[in-house]
């Protein structure tokens, strides 16, 4: 009998089974369909020798100095801001659009005030932003949005910008200086170790067992388990009730080449003509030397793993329906970006986590803890 069962051993359900197991003092049974902890932020060497991302890009950034202080505990840190360049008209230009971005793509000499005026005269007038392309054309104007964004996130979400809610294009700033990073945050580092030695030491407690390429639906039953944290897709939870969730999934082709560097930066997006949406070459990332280097090309699809929730109005109303169901469960926690259908960043996602072991601390009590125990026993 354990006291927890948690599904899924990437960022959510690891960071619960820490903090069960080494403040609760609790038994944890944490399993995952995969061959191996840390979800999609999972690395690993290559045949080549080279630490690469499996699952694409996983960059660590956040204003939270108490998230930032928590995973110390289990990596130290090697700084890294990243940078991330677009193949538009054919030129490598900086994303998020800056002043350097305008210049080059027109060949002008711009100030920042300039800049602003020249936004200004492009922007377009609209009532209520509510869409992805709303708050691009609101804030740049159609050209750039068309250069920039629409081909992208027609490729990334399948859908057109209009047809899918703000928060998707609001999380890209644009920046008036020369500030070439993609991120703002106060915090920007890689585990110095990588990802998956991070999640190692995370789970090293011997009250943590973990079950790896184990299915919830075929051990549910058959492992006794007094609560239940569960991270993956909501609606394949409920049998799919009211019918399937959308997701995006992703699929990439690795490879590795014999030089050093190929890429000006870490990441290059590709926004216009390619049927990729962007390519990650990882030395830039973890600062590993080499004689080689290994790469990924992204394609997103509507098949696969389950990777980002589809945010749109649609989609979001039938997540409520689901989100019912959840809420009438005792002793079932939904945690994460699949289980609460949001496109969390990884820091949200360990926010979310250390804020529900809060409120487990709150509503799971020593005496609950207790009476469940003899209920077990009857």
């Amino acid at each position: 009998m354990f006291d927890w069962l948690i599904v899924g051993a990437g960022f959510a359900g690891s960071v619960l089974a820490e903090r069960i197991a080494s403040q609760r003092q609790e038994s944890v049974l944490l399993i995952d369909r995969r061959s191996h902890v840390g979800g999609n932020a999972y690395d690993c060497y290559d045949e080549a020798g080279i630490l690469v991302h499996l699952y694409g890009p996983h960059i660590f950034h956040t204003n939270s100095a108490a998230i930032a202080g928590y995973l110390s505990q289990f990596t130290a840190w090697r700084p890294y801001e990243h940078r991330v360049l677009a193949r538009v008209d054919g030129k490598l230009l900086p994303i998020p659009i800056n002043l350097d971005t305008i210049n080059r793509l027109y060949e002008l000499d711009l100030t920042s005030e300039e800049l602003e005026v020249f936004f200004a005269a492009r922007r377009e007038t609209v009532e209520q932003i509510t869409t992805a392309e709303d708050v691009v054309v609101s804030t740049v104007g159609r050209e750039l949005y068309e250069k920039f964004f629409q081909g992208y996130t027609r490729k990334q979400w399948g859908r057109d910008p209009s047809q899918l809610s703000k928060s998707v294009t609001a999380r890209v700033p644009t920046r008036l200086n020369r500030d070439d990073r993609y991120f703002g945050d106060k915090f920007q580092n890689m585990p110095a170790g990588g990802y998956t030695r991070m999640f190692r030491r995370m789970l090293d407690n011997p009250r943590i067992h973990i079950m790896l390429q184990a299915d919830y639906r075929a051990i549910r039953d058959r492992i006794p388990h007094r609560r239940l944290i569960y991270t993956g897709a909501v609606d394949e939870f409920f049998d799919f009730r009211f019918g399937p969730l959308p997701y995006r999934s992703l699929s990439f082709q690795h490879v590795t080449l014999e030089r050093e560097r190929t890429q000006p930066v870490a990441v290059i997006n590709y926004p216009q003509d390619e049927d990729y949406t962007r390519v990650t070459e990882y030395k830039h990332l973890t600062g590993q030397v080499h004689p080689c280097t290994s790469l990924s090309y992204e394609y997103p699809s509507d098949t696969g793993d389950p990777y980002y929730p589809v945010p749109c109005p649609e989609n979001e109303a039938l997540y409520k329906r689901y989100e019912m169901l959840a809420a009438q469960l005792r002793h079932v926690w939904f945690v994460g970006r699949l289980a609460t259908y949001r496109y969390y960043n990884m820091d949200q996602v360990i926010g979310q986590a250390l804020a529900t072991f809060e409120r487990i601390q709150r509503t799971v009590s020593a005496g609950a803890q207790a009476t469940d125990r003899a209920e077990a026993a009857e």
